[in-house]
């Protein structure tokens, strides 16, 4: 072919780079369009249609982008588990699994995250997914949710734009695994619905400590429906019973590089110690009759009930106890889907669950080739299966007969249709009226009240990881633009959030706010009020070297793992250290890990046990003394017993009084822990000749707080 000739084909088969600048959107057989916002449905607040060719265009062309791998929630861990109801749920649904407290439902959840692929770290500032798939007798019912009870976007319509903005840009394929972009923050800057779900995504709350400390939520408004046919809506929780704790952003990013696995690594090996992670049910129901006594819409996904309005009704307890014998066939392989329903459940004209019930299946049949996905033994169910679909690819039934039909009569009818007396699944009936349209009804316009109500609902110390987060995130924005309509926003959720966090970008801060803040709070949105008091699972760090104190870190072992915590040994070489001479003898000390190996931020507290020898060379290493600090800098306990407590004061923490040898009750009278112990702000220490179970006891208090954020923690370096 002459140069001339191949030089004119390769025009034909390369498009214009800047094609996207050329006219107006349009579908991709060129059809133009004028609203991609919003799908098409009957009337402002009815069920989407499947008429929406341009929908279903944009849904089905995303969900085919990637494979073999997840568009979103790429990288996950999974574990099998059971679920047992607290009594019948009679009144509000017939779903079978919710009915006998004596029964229990096999299940199987998928933790991930949804920004990153499979190979990103877990630890990474994003929505975590909560999937659960129920196996009852009825069939499967997948409960998919996360664990933001809310989401970016009111119409699933926009859910290629959302993630196409969140993922690496496209030109150089970075960076991955964060939203701290130009064009995610683009995205939300210009979509001002997604503002409630970015605030969110700015807490701790999208740190997770671990899968076994995470809420789950269902997201949307769905349906419960009785025997009888009455519907109540309802928003499904998962509440852990650790309580709900997360990272601070530095930690987080410090695990990423230490250990990447850290929350899957965190499931797997607790369950292989027999510490299940449990998770309560509970349920928000609302009375049909009460759908419009709120003042946001309940089909609204960027919207929450507040618990103060609607209180959780713990319906259930959940167990996870067996983890998966193959990654691939079990994590990997398993497919979720929102439309897995079982009679008794039901959907609601939420927009952007019905898109999900679209896309979902779509996916399912790309990522794993073919309609036979549900025959994978992660997806098969439990309930007997009869179906006239055939062939196809992944086909693993081998079915007789030679009727792939219904009706029939050559098989005698068979299968015939379940009666609706007999379990048959039944949709819920409601009258819709309307004319076709792409509109969305003004119950959905207010885009910032949910978010001054977070903002407004946090602690101090949340505040300020929000302002950081914010600043952080920015910070990475290189158009000057977005910074100023992301401030500009933020000023309609509260003036004060919005100065701080311009303040730090280098934006001019607001003048005056957009709108007052409108004083409404919720405590239950605050982790500062999430469940406390074990120290069950808890890690320990026991920095120790040659002359440590034996009794004092066999004290400390025992009473923490009798406690339920996981105690270990640490010191600069693996094997053994030579303990101190005196009344414990001279056995030596196993160590558990070398600490080259580990870091602060993999564990949830740091003890310096005593021994004059000890603490000599652990104030001589600089790793130890980074242990100390880091942790003191990330708000967890810290514990030094006897000559321990000259390496803290070495450090010279800021705030913090030590004791003293001698000291008496509170080392200054004022009615400590004990006589010669202090805590102050989580940093507990014990004088040379206390009772060190006394120090213990006041260090274990320490960790079932989980976190002292009281502290002066500017002046540390670590």
């Amino acid at each position: 072919m002459p140069d001339d000739e191949a030089s004119a084909k390769r025009e034909q088969l390369e498009p214009s780079r800047d094609h996207q600048d050329e006219g107006p959107l349009t579908t991709a057989s060129g059809t133009p369009v004028d609203d991609t916002d919003n799908s098409l449905r009957v009337s402002e607040r009815g069920p989407t249609l499947l008429e929406d060719f341009h929908f279903r265009e944009k849904v089905t062309h995303f969900d085919h982008e990637r494979i073999p791998e997840r568009v979103v929630h790429a990288r996950g861990a999974g574990a099998y588990g059971r679920f047992r109801p607290y009594e019948s749920l009679t009144e509000y649904t017939k779903a079978d699994f919710l009915q006998d407290p004596a029964r229990e439902t096999p299940v199987f959840v998928r933790f991930s995250t949804v920004a990153g692929s499979r190979g990103s770290a877990d630890t990474v500032r994003d929505v975590r997914g909560f999937a659960t798939k129920f196996y009852t007798r009825e069939g499967n019912y997948d409960l998919v949710g996360n664990n933001f009870p809310v989401f970016f976007i009111q119409d699933a319509v926009k859910f290629p734009d959302f993630v196409h903005a969140v993922k690496p840009e496209p030109h150089h394929e970075m960076p991955q695994a964060a939203s701290a972009h130009d064009t995610f923050w683009d995205f939300c800057s210009l979509q001002p619905e997604s503002m409630h779900t970015v605030m969110w995504l700015m807490s701790d709350r999208a740190i997770p400590r671990s899968y076994r400390m995470m809420q789950g939520f269902g997201v949307h408004t769905f349906r419960l429906v009785n025997a009888a046919g009455r519907g109540t809506f309802v928003k499904f929780h998962w509440r852990p019973t650790l309580g709900a704790h997360s990272l601070v952003w530095e930690e987080a990013q410090a695990i990423a590089g230490k250990d990447p696995d850290f929350n899957r690594r965190d499931l797997w090996e607790s369950i292989e110690q027999g510490d299940f992670p449990e998770y309560e049910l509970c349920l928000q129901l609302v009375p049909e009759e009460d759908e419009f006594r709120f003042d946001f819409d309940l089909l609204d996904a960027t919207k929450l009930i507040p618990e103060e309005t609607v209180p959780l009704l713990p319906v259930g307890r959940m167990i996870l106890d067996r983890n998966p014998d193959n990654f691939f066939a079990e994590t990997e392989q398993v497919a979720f889907h929102t439309a897995h329903v079982v009679p008794g459940i039901d959907f609601t004209n939420d927009p952007l669950l019905q898109g999900r019930n679209f896309s979902y299946l779509d996916t399912q049949l790309i990522r794993l080739g073919g309609p036979n996905f549900q025959q994978i033994p992660v997806n098969r169910p439990v309930s007997t299966v009869t179906t006239t679909q055939r062939d196809g690819y992944g086909q693993q039934r081998i079915d007789v007969g030679r009727t792939s039909y219904t009706p029939n009569s050559l098989s005698g009818g068979c299968p015939a249709l379940a009666a609706p007396d007999a379990g048959a699944y039944a949709h819920h009936q409601e009258r819709v009226d309307g004319a076709t349209i792409k509109k969305r009804s003004d119950s959905f316009a207010d885009h910032h009240g949910q978010a001054t109500l977070f903002w407004n609902s946090m602690a101090d110390w949340e505040k300020d990881h929000i302002v950081a987060a914010y600043r952080f995130e920015l910070g990475k924005v290189t158009f000057a633009e977005v910074r100023e309509r992301t401030v500009d926003q933020l000023n309609h959720i509260d003036h004060t959030l919005a100065t701080r966090v311009a303040e730090g970008i280098g934006v001019p801060p607001p003048k005056e706010p957009a709108v007052a803040n409108h004083g409404r709070t919720s405590p239950a949105l605050s982790l500062a009020n999430s469940p406390t008091g074990s120290i069950a699972t808890r890690r320990v760090a026991i920095l120790a070297a040659d002359g440590v104190d034996a009794a004092h870190v066999e004290a400390l072992r025992d009473a923490l793992a009798g406690g339920g915590a996981i105690p270990e040994v640490l010191a600069a070489r693996d094997g053994e250290v030579r303990s101190a001479e005196g009344p414990s003898g001279t056995e030596p000390v196993t160590v558990d890990r070398a600490m080259s190996t580990m870091a602060s931020v993999l564990y949830d507290a740091v003890c310096v046990p005593g021994g004059v020898e000890s603490v000599r060379a652990l104030g001589d290493d600089g790793s130890a003394r980074h242990y100390v600090a880091e942790a003191f800098k990330h708000g967890k306990p810290i514990a030094a017993l006897g000559e321990g407590v000259e390496l803290l004061r070495a450090l010279a923490l800021p705030g913090v009084r030590l004791a003293t040898e001698g000291a008496g009750e509170g080392e200054d009278g004022d009615g400590g822990p004990g006589d010669g112990v202090v805590d102050e702000r989580g940093v507990v220490t014990g004088a040379e000749g206390v009772d060190v179970s006394t120090v213990i006891t006041a260090f274990a208090d320490a960790i079932a707080c989980h976190r002292h954020w009281d502290r002066d923690t500017d002046r540390t370096a670590a």
